[in-house]
């Protein structure tokens, strides 16, 4: 019997969450038989190998017993022998910083085969998640990534005229570096962050000056963490969404015109909870996962809400939106625009899917004239005024059951044209409309549809239980959810198995209606029945949970 060859990869685990694992290590640690890591390598990743696998921490921190590297390169060595696929997992990027030299010649010299699998560093990805730009057209032309673990033998006189510097493994020596970059030309007013554990439902974030970094940070422990200095620090605070709730967050103080003394800033909370150290509030959804429910290419403008309040999104598509089987019914009524006496559009698809068509005949929004426009909802209303035009009416409520009771015109002999989904439409709005003596056309403007599968990701929280809310913006995304989560799930099982001690919430009551028929509950409806009363309905649920 041949046995199997054996391969190790070098893979990068990016800056903490499995939100930030690419897609090949992630596939390579579903089919691992050794999985050898480093300490700083998140532990929801090593719930994804396989139950058989097996794992070996072989990680470095100071001060605690630690395996050598001669004896990680042994372990490298034995395993692929063996004719296994090993995983050596090592967190950011596995060439930064990284030792991977010293594995690689061994693995060379003992005839194993090995490959390379780069991933996000911990250098690019703490400042981007903490808000800050590495490069600027004016403050940051260039910026130097470098370790502090050997202050000593660093030339700081050549760094301290970078414009922009990132420090890894710094934390322990951050006085050293504020003194010799004072020392040799930057200026105490120098911006300054240091991102902890970024990527990570830990990360905490410290901005200050070089003058007075040290005094916010006396006594607290900040490793792992990476340090940014320069101008750049300070664009932070134009780049935070613009919804984000300024009452959580303590401002910097302001130093008085022509004052030379130093202000000194408080520290500022990244969009993930703080450490019980932390000397600040946390947003008001901090510590909370919520897996959401949303179209494939959707914008994420929702998950940003959430995010800002302090959240940690996992996205999961429950929706495929595409054109209708058929054309013919929508053209035709595209053809006879001026038949109608009112338009109703419902969703931001029917909008898009009806335009494209308009122009595909050669029209544009003049063919509109004299046909009134109904659009539900705040935002199907935003994307109509987008191509210039104006809803003629909007129901109070944002929902299509009240556009029949509110509706501004008598609808007896009315003429209606209704663009929807092909499958699974408003029955209930047509029925009511009709029985006001209204004639309602339907035609089907855009389809929905179930996605193939779940993101590796969303499957992974949601079978470890690391999921606190689902969120759902329509009944297709309920009944979908369902359908894809039925995939996965064990024998003589379904989808209720993963929405143990799960809070459901819901966009508004024909949402909360299939959440009643499929999971039996709804546990948070939004008052205002638009993604931002979602969003403020899970604030206030989670300041009372």
């Amino acid at each position: 019997m041949i046995q199997e060859r054996g391969k190790v990869y070098l893979v990068g685990a990016g800056p903490g969450d499995v939100a930030y694992l690419t897609v090949k290590a992630y596939n390579l640690l579903a089919t691992a038989q050794v999985l050898i890591y480093d300490a700083l390598v998140d532990a929801q990743l090593l719930q994804c190998v396989p139950p058989d696998c097996l794992k070996l921490d072989v990680g470095k921190r100071g001060g605690k017993p630690s395996t050598t590297q001669a004896q990680i390169n042994k372990l490298l060595v034995k395993h692929c022998q063996q004719g296994k696929q090993v995983v050596r997992l090592k967190s950011g990027d596995p060439l930064i910083f990284g030792r991977c030299t010293s594995e690689i010649e061994a693995l060379k010299a003992s005839g194993c085969d090995f490959e390379l699998v780069p991933g996000i560093s911990s250098a690019l990805a703490a400042p981007l998640l903490a808000g800050i730009p590495l490069t600027d057209p004016v403050l940051s032309r260039t910026f130097a990534v470098f370790t502090a673990h050997e202050p000593e033998v660093l030339d700081w006189e050549a760094l301290s005229r970078l414009e922009t510097l990132v420090i890894l493994m710094g934390g322990q020596h951050l006085p050293e570096i504020v003194h010799q970059l004072v020392r040799h030309g930057r200026s105490h007013l120098t911006p300054i962050a240091i991102i902890r554990w970024a990527g990570t439902p830990d990360q905490q974030i410290w901005i200050g000056q070089l003058g007075n970094i040290l005094e916010q940070t006396t006594e607290l422990s900040l490793s792992p963490a990476v340090i940014v200095i320069g101008e750049v620090v300070g664009l932070r605070k134009y780049l935070q969404p613009e919804n984000i709730y300024l009452d959580e967050i303590i401002r910097h103080s302001q130093p008085e015109p022509g004052s030379e003394s130093t202000p000194t800033p408080q520290p500022m909370l990244s969009n993930f909870p703080p450490s019980p150290s932390s000397p600040s509030s946390p947003l008001p959804l901090t510590g909370k996962t919520i897996l959401v429910t949303r179209s494939v290419g959707q914008s994420s403008q929702f998950s940003d809400r959430l995010i800002a309040s302090g959240a940690t999104v996992i996205e999961m598509p429950t929706l495929v939106i595409g054109p209708p089987s058929s054309w013919e019914a929508l053209d035709n009524a595209i053809a006879h625009l001026s038949d109608f006496d009112w338009l109703i559009l419902t969703s931001t698809n029917g909008i898009d899917y009806f335009f494209e068509r308009l122009i595909a005949q050669g029209k544009d929004t003049r063919a509109l004239a004299g046909v009134k426009i109904a659009v539900v909802g705040e935002k199907t209303a935003h994307s109509l005024k987008q191509r210039s035009l104006q809803a003629d009416f909007i129901p109070p409520s944002f929902i299509a059951d009240s556009l029949v009771e509110d509706f501004p015109d008598k609808l007896d002999g009315k003429k209606i044209l209704f663009p929807r989904v092909e499958s699974g439409g408003r029955e209930v709005l047509v029925k009511e409309l009709t029985a006001k003596g209204a004639k309602v056309i339907e035609v089907a403007a855009y389809q929905s549809c179930c996605p193939n599968g779940i993101p590796p990701v969303a499957e992974l929280a949601l079978q470890n239980r690391k999921v606190d809310v689902i969120t759902f913006a329509s009944s297709k995304t309920v009944q979908f959810f369902c359908q894809l989560t039925d995939k996965i799930c064990s024998n003589n099982s379904d989808a209720s198995q993963f929405l143990e001690g799960v809070c459901i919430a819901s966009i508004g009551p024909q949402t909360s209606k299939t959440c009643h028929a499929l999971f039996g509950r709804v546990d948070v409806e939004a008052q205002e029945y638009t993604l931002d009363g979602l969003t403020q309905a899970l604030i206030t649920w989670a300041r009372n949970y």
